[in-house]
């Protein structure tokens, strides 16, 4: 069965750009599962709950922060992109690359992002 990573992948990176949980949680709904697994350098969060607030921290964080797919591969189940940190004004803050691991019917499942940070 094919599918199609790329809409996913997308689908979920506007979820971090949404600005109200009602928004996020209509962009995770049949396109991330209810108990995936989100990893970066500052934290593991697991499920939806745990995830949006995280997306909401990161929003106080960086007002109209959202990501900008650079480059993009998939195969079987599995999805590697580059990315851009983009602010609300359009500046790009930084950039970085995500590993996702997707289910049968093509939803992620476990995201992993890899960004420098201070404390790399």
């Amino acid at each position: 069965m094919s599918h199609d990573y790329r809409e996913a992948w997308e689908r979920y990176a506007l979820s971090w750009k949404a600005e109200t949980v009602d928004e996020k949680r209509a962009l995770l709904d049949g396109n991330v599962m209810p108990d995936c697994v989100y990893t970066d350098p500052l934290v593991r969060v697991q499920g939806w709950d745990a995830l949006v607030s995280y997306m909401l921290d990161f929003h106080r964080q960086v007002p109209g922060g959202h990501f900008v797919t650079t480059w993009f591969l998939a195969h079987h189940g599995r999805s590697v992109t580059r990315w851009n940190l983009v602010a609300g004004d359009g500046a790009v803050l930084g950039d970085g690359v995500s590993y996702v691991e997707y289910d049968d019917e093509g939803r992620l499942t476990s995201m992993t992002g890899f960004f420098e940070t201070s404390q790399s």
